[in-house]
């Protein structure tokens, strides 16, 4: 569908087909964290970092609009995290439609007793996309298991799940090396992108796992806390953006984060309102 490709060029570079995401819908399930507090100013400053797309609930869509400056894409989260991590759907296709989204995203647990319930939910969302011609992202989450063969298995089930339902790209978590990282992506048909999970104590451990993502074939990062909990969040973007996009090594990548700050060119000056 002709709109559907138009859609995704808007979340990913046209040239190099990968995509840098900053997902910023962790006030639902965590509060006003660390980083998003003046969640206006992080919007911004990841779009001058070179972010391709912003993940953001329905709510933040018209504080976080930037009206000038450098465009990013939308990818509007249809889903919410709850206190006791159970997922819940509060908005719809056609909502996101209506504000201007890109795209649109879903968590989908496949593990446990919400599996039905949750696999439902991603049919009927695939179905709703598939009429708009919208695409649609899954963040595909398999539960987790002590032992690493178990949860490799887990994220090359959840993943193939994600395409045979419907994802035009499914995110998922990290396997913890390149190598069984690539077997994952080499199950699913549709492009797969790593989300960067709980923040690294050093920024070098994370670029690393960027590094490897990339070597492993995947179509991106979507990160949160690694970027936005970063003391320079446009930095750790415009690093991230030199591994995906150039394939830039990780030391090539860290002299990003040695630069003068990314600071808000329009918040800081211009009211929202």
């Amino acid at each position: 569908m002709l709109g559907k490709a138009i859609r995704m060029e808007r979340v990913m570079d046209r040239t190099t087909k990968k995509t840098v995401m900053a997902p910023l819908i962790h006030g639902v399930g965590m509060g006003p964290i660390e980083g998003i507090k003046d969640i206006r100013n992080t919007v911004d400053v990841v779009s001058l970092g070179g972010a391709n797309a912003v993940i953001l609930h329905k709510g933040i869509v018209a504080v976080g609009h930037r009206r000038k400056g450098t465009d990013i894409g939308l990818i509007l989260h249809l889903t919410a995290t709850l206190e006791n991590g159970k997922q819940a759907l509060v908005t719809s296709v056609e909502e996101a439609i209506t504000m201007g989204a890109d795209a649109v995203s879903v968590r989908i647990g496949v593990h446990g007793p919400d599996e039905e319930s949750m696999l439902k939910l991603l049919g009927d969302v695939s179905r709703d996309a598939s009429r708009w011609g919208i695409p649609l992202f899954a963040l595909m989450d398999p539960g987790s298991v002590k032992n690493e063969e178990n949860q490799v298995q887990k994220l090359m089930r959840a993943a193939r799940i994600g395409a045979e339902l419907g994802a035009d790209l499914v995110r998922i978590p990290y396997s913890g090396s390149a190598d069984t990282f690539k077997e994952v992506v080499s199950v699913c048909p549709v492009p797969v992108v790593a989300i960067g999970g709980e923040k690294k104590s050093r920024e070098k451990e994370f670029l690393e796992m960027v590094y490897a993502v990339m070597e492993a074939g995947a179509s991106g990062i979507s990160a949160g806390r690694n970027i936005f909990q970063y003391k320079k969040p446009g930095n750790m973007i415009k690093a991230i953006s030199q591994i995906v996009h150039k394939g830039s090594s990780v030391s090539k990548a860290l002299e990003a984060l040695r630069e003068e700050p990314i600071e808000s060119s329009i918040f800081a000056k211009t009211p929202i309102w």
